[in-house]
């Protein structure tokens, strides 16, 4: 998966699954005047196209590839027939799915109630939770579309983290210098997500 790389669009068929190796995808919700914010990060503990194993062969949102790495591909066809079987395979995407559902409303409620230093402190988090890295490839561009923020909000931020001393950023390049500091800036979001993925294979 390339940085950047678009592998669904709104309302494209679902006729692949992603099971996530290494990087992140985010999930976009996306406005007719194209518009969009992340709804969801999805890393190694999940899949991409639960909306097929929903009955749902449509997406209702956009998925983008936000840190390069690699995927397992499946037909969706061939998921659904082994989920209906049932067993743990079945148990882990249904548990999976509430986890999903969660994290889509805790979204809903940061982008509505924290400021864009705190949620910008705890996308950049969840960021290096997925890389295992303290240097993420990452641009304002494309923090600003996962944000829903201009890329001017974003740059502003960034410069008040990088103040702090918690984060050093180059052109397309962040470096988190203190994570300590980063989770204090951090909304609550970071943490309440972080536990609910917990239990999941591959998940640090």
């Amino acid at each position: 998966m390339a940085p950047e790389e678009t592998l669904y669009e709104v309302g494209d068929t679902l006729n692949q699954a992603y099971f996530i190796v290494s990087g992140a995808v985010s999930l976009l919700s996306t406005t007719s005047q194209g518009e969009s914010v992340e709804v969801a990060m999805v890393g190694r503990e999940g899949v991409i196209g639960i909306p097929s194993l929903l009955r749902n062969r449509a997406t209702p949102y956009s998925v983008r590839v936000q840190i390069g790495g690699q995927a397992l591909k499946v037909r969706a066809e061939v998921l659904r027939a082994e989920v209906k079987r049932g067993g743990e395979l079945q148990d882990l995407l249904l548990s999976y799915t509430h986890v999903l559902v969660r994290q889509i409303a805790q979204s809903t409620s940061c982008g509505m109630f924290h400021s864009t230093e705190q949620r910008l402190a705890r996308w950049l988090l969840a960021s290096q939770d997925h890389a295992r890295s303290e240097t993420l490839a990452l641009t304002h561009e494309s923090i600003s579309l996962a944000l829903g923020v201009s890329r001017s909000g974003i740059s502003t931020a960034a410069g008040v983290l990088q103040k702090k001393g918690l984060i050093r950023y180059a052109r397309g390049r962040i470096t988190v210098l203190n994570r300590q500091g980063l989770e204090a800036t951090a909304c609550e979001c970071y943490q309440i997500i972080a536990e609910e993925l917990g239990g999941f294979p591959g998940r640090v």
